[in-house]
């Protein structure tokens, strides 16, 4: 590596410790709080607390440091990390997503990145299985679900115990009998302002967070290099796995229980892969190996060292007994300022989880606001915001203790763990293409491990472990009936669109005007003519002079580039000045706000027509001649041409003109009638097609002429509609259950679906239509 990659990634490795690791490192503060809450005590012998260090060291070597740091972080998506990462990774390997809208031409974008080595015969075996029953799918589904929900169960949570652990440092200044009164209040403050300060975003004083975890981590490592050489310099004998055999075996079922707080010196592992698109996978490689993971040891073997040379009670057991008296204070200041780091750093993943499954229409649309132009994900979600502002509180003033906020961060903690598991499981068979025997070795020996824990975090529902799994239920259940409707009303889409022919036949001897202004019709199919607009003129019979109908849809990357988000295509001949665009999204992009998407779009528009106009007329047709579609004097729809911001020098990136073959995608649900419809979602096979240069020397000059006077026209037809304003055509719908429904599905679309959808952000605040310029059609879906 050179002297430059060096620097950066060193650089790169200080900047994470802020962001990343905020709240892995301040899980000392309650790890050992909550382990020796009431199931065990450790006695003269010291067993019981060297057998605890041996299950945390243990624990923090085998699964943040081999699992996620060595395996885990490997299985990124274009350098993204997370649930959904993962997700959006087997689904381009394998055809298991529920995604409808899957076009062959996505699969060219530069993200995309899926290649094709020789598969094992075993690895081909369990894609069969996968893509071939339907239920798998859904299964798929629910379990990156739960994830998600629990990843958000942990924004939840994690906040509350981090600030209270380190508030509660006060107890050594103030009498027992006061203390709860004190620490309560401050935490409560010190959330308010935390959750307050959000829609700042975090550029503007994320480069006050790596300096203080970087202090809080040497000051832990001081103290915990203190308390060693202090107290007992033999603790290191606790890394023998006999203690933890001897731990087991002496404390039996009560052993067992206190795991629930031992795991809690794990929290925050998750965000090494969540963030690693902020970051490098060799600068979070060495924050942790060389500073995050030694750091961690010493605290818990100096807390050990103390506590095996002073034997009290269970509430003597803390962090901050273990802190000499002098420096108390300083390391109070620091404790707080560092949850705080932590906490920021776990609500803003939330926001991130949340957008990331909006975009996997699995989540009521929320208002997402991009906080910083410079650095790339920093996100608001103002509703989510607040609600969790609400809860967290909630939680605080609720439990009041160390113990309960444990356990509930705990069991959300290891689901999210146990979700990874699977799906790296998967990842490494589908994706890296590896033996099924290494992804079952992968499987059993962490997945064993965070069974384990998460049992032990079952037998505290009725101490705080009932909140996450209540959490996730409810959020499970509303993102799933989210998709489901979701689904089914672009099924009906499909099914009820209108034909070409329909749209072409309009005109002044049927009474419909054309008035001038150029109208976005917003639609979710990406061929043919949506419902909605057939609608929209029968009630009103006009519509604009340019007619553009876009549909926005998410594919599985995570970026997609501007050069390559908008697909640009005509809808009738060119006479007619209607066209289709497709904005392509990946699920961490922020959709841009509706100026510069207007402009950005009559932008692309005009760089289709000079394309179009110059490669079609001039160049013979790429088209099949037997299906009757040819470009500019097309009666139907033959290309959809990349338009980005490249010049137009040569033949365009791709075209959108495969031979589709029938297959549904839509599975775990009833499919559509028409067989048309659903080549749409997936179509298959692609027929690589050449451009052939057969301009006709004699008439050059004469056609060459006639195309500069109709692209004039066009162009000039395009800029005076764009004068006269824009109008955006969004549907406003409304959904029901179809007669003869099971009580089930009219539950979930008459009542669950439409409460979401009237009390969640509609459609044109998602988009930021300005409401001036807005247009809504009114549609009632029968599903």
């Amino acid at each position: 590596m050179e002297k430059d990659s060096w620097k950066t990634t060193l650089l790169l490795a200080y900047q994470s410790l802020g962001v990343v690791y905020g709240d892995l490192s301040i899980s000392p503060l309650y790890v050992y709080k909550s382990t020796f809450a009431e199931d065990i005590h450790h006695s003269d012998t010291n067993e019981e607390i060297f057998g605890v260090l041996s299950f945390v060291f243990w624990t923090l070597t085998l699964v943040p440091l081999f699992k996620y740091v060595f395996i885990v972080l490997r299985a990124d998506d274009n350098g993204e990390g997370g649930i959904c990462a993962l997700y959006s990774l087997i689904c381009r390997h394998a055809k298991v997503c529920l995604l409808p809208n899957r076009q062959v031409t996505d699969e060219a974008m530069s993200t995309y990145k899926l290649e094709h080595p020789p598969q094992r015969e075993n690895s081909s075996r369990v894609k069969l299985l996968l893509e071939k029953h339907k239920s798998l799918h859904t299964a798929l589904l629910i379990l990156v679900l739960l994830g998600a929900c629990m990843v958000i169960g942990d924004g939840l949570l994690t906040p509350a115990i981090c600030v209270f652990s380190a508030v509660s440092g006060l107890e050594f200044s103030v009498s027992k009998e006061h203390h709860q009164y004190a620490v309560i209040p401050i935490t409560c403050f010190i959330l308010v302002c935390l959750f307050a300060l959000q829609h700042y975003g975090t550029h503007r004083i994320g480069f006050f967070f790596a300096p203080v975890v970087l202090t809080w981590l040497l000051c832990i490592s001081a103290l915990g290099l203190y308390n060693i050489f202090r107290w007992n310099p033999q603790v290191y004998r606790a890394f023998s796995p006999y203690y933890m055999l001897k731990f087991l075996k002496k404390t039996r079922k009560r052993g067992w229980m206190s795991l629930g707080g031992i795991l809690l010196c794990i929290t925050g592992s998750e965000a090494m892969f969540n963030e690693l698109g902020h970051f490098s996978y060799t600068a979070i490689q060495i924050a942790f190996t060389f500073l995050v993971y030694p750091a961690l040891i010493l605290i818990y073997m100096g807390q050990t060292a103390y506590l095996s040379k002073h034997h009290g009670t269970r509430y003597e057991i803390g962090f901050y007994v273990s802190v000499p008296e002098y420096v108390r204070w300083p390391v109070l200041a620091i404790a707080i300022l560092a949850s705080v780091v932590g906490s920021q750093a776990i609500i803003s993943g939330t926001f991130s989880i949340i957008n990331q499954s909006q975009s996997l229409a699995c989540f009521p649309r929320v208002k997402v606001v991009h906080t910083s132009d410079k650095i790339h994900g920093q996100i608001y979600i103002p509703e989510i915001n607040w609600m969790l502002m609400i809860l967290c509180i909630a939680v605080t003033i609720g439990f009041r203790d160390i113990k309960h906020m444990g356990n509930a961060s705990g069991l959300a903690v290891m689901v999210v763990m146990l979700v990874t598991t699977c799906l790296t499981s998967l990842v490494i068979i589908l994706c890296w293409h590896k033996h099924p025997i290494l992804a079952l070795s992968f499987l059993f020996l962490f997945g064993s491990i965070e069974l384990l824990y998460f049992s032990a975090s079952l037998t505290k529902f009725h101490e705080g472990a009932w909140l996450p799994i209540l959490l996730a239920l409810f959020l499970v259940t509303v993102m799933f009936v989210w998709h489901y409707a979701t689904i089914k009303k672009y099924e009906n889409d499909l099914h009820n669109k209108v034909p070409l022919e329909w749209l072409l036949a309009l005109g002044p001897s049927l009474g419909v005007d054309r008035v001038p202004g150029i109208g976005l019709v917003f639609t979710n199919i990406t061929s043919g003519i949506p419902a909605s607009f057939l609608h929209f003129v029968t009630n009103l019979p006009a519509f604009h002079r340019v007619l553009v109908f876009v549909c926005v849809k998410s594919v599985p990357v995570p970026f997609v580039p501007p050069a390559e988000r908008y697909l640009v295509g005509r809808v009738g001949p060119a006479a007619h000045r209607s066209y289709r665009c497709i904005v392509r999204y990946g699920y961490r992009n922020v959709h841009q706000d509706v100026d510069s998407f207007e402009s950005e779009l009559v932008k692309r528009l005009v760089d289709f027509i000079r394309y179009d106009w110059g490669w079609t007329h001039g160049i013979s047709n790429t088209c099949n001649e037997d299906d009757g579609s040819h470009s500019g004097g097309s009666s139907s729809e033959c290309r959809l041409a990349v338009i980005g911001t490249v010049g137009f020098a040569g033949r365009p990136a791709f075209e959108n003109e495969e031979t589709m073959q029938p297959r549904s995608v839509t599975v775990g649900f009833p499919t559509v009638d028409s067989i048309a419809d659903v080549t749409e979602m997936a179509p298959l096979g692609v027929v690589e097609r050449r451009v052939r240069f057969a301009v006709d020397n004699e008439s050059e000059a004469d056609s060459q002429s006639e195309i500069d006077v109709q692209l004039r026209e066009e162009l000039e037809d395009l800029y005076g509609a764009q004068q006269a304003g824009t109008a955006f055509i969004l549907g406003h719908s409304h959904v029901k259950a179809k007669q003869g429904s099971s009580f089930l599905k009219k539950l979930a679309i008459n009542f669950g679906y439409n409460f979401l959808r009237r009390n969640c952000r509609g459609p044109d605040v998602v988009l930021k239509v300005p409401p001036a310029s807005l247009l809504e059609v009114g549609m009632v879906y029968v599903i």
